[in-house]
């Protein structure tokens, strides 16, 4: 797959500077990282399960998640400071960018009844948060994984100055907004 990212940042200069007044190339927003989240929640007892989300994370990223612990022991939830409750991958620069192909050209479009992703999930820093229910729709899993299914968050984050700013350089690349 061409890197069609790539392609689409060199473009972003000449189709947003009139609409933001940027008289400079190194004004244009970039993706800085892309970092992928996932809980374990109830599997965290069961060992084997959650090596298995650690491993299909690290197929679908291309890189070894690192295990995040609890900030607070939670007497209802049976967890004390340190219990492994997530793991997460950060990615930059090609890795970031094959990813981000990946999710927007392959993944989202097999999304069941997909019509969109929201605007409004971009903070005020320019940074865009999306949540996934099913890692299945990422094409390295293969059909017979299918029985344990885990969701996961995706934070694309950009040098945009604002929520308009990231919005428009989102769009450019391609993220397909909801109408």
């Amino acid at each position: 797959m061409a890197n069609l990212i790539q392609e689409q940042q060199k473009t972003t200069f000449d189709a947003l500077k009139a609409d933001f007044g940027w008289k400079n190339v190194m004004q244009v927003p970039k993706v800085d990282k892309v970092v992928v989240s996932v809980g374990v929640g109830k599997m965290a007892k069961d060992k084997p399960k959650v090596e298995l989300v650690a491993k299909r994370l690290q197929t679908l990223t291309g890189q070894k998640p690192v295990t995040r612990g609890a900030k607070k022991s939670i007497a209802t939830y049976k967890t004390r400071i340190g219990d492994r409750v997530g793991y997460q991958v950060t990615l930059r620069g090609k890795r970031a960018q094959d990813f981000l192909n990946r999710l927007i050209h392959v993944a989202l479009p097999r999304t069941k009844d997909f019509k969109g992703v929201s605007a409004t999930a971009i903070d005020e820093m320019g940074n865009y948060t999306l949540g996934i229910r099913e890692h299945s729709v990422f094409p390295e899993t293969a059909d017979e994984e299918l029985k344990d299914v885990f969701g996961m968050a995706v934070t694309i984050v950009t040098t945009a100055k604002g929520k308009k700013a990231a919005h428009a350089y989102l769009a450019h690349l391609g993220l397909p907004f909801k109408k």
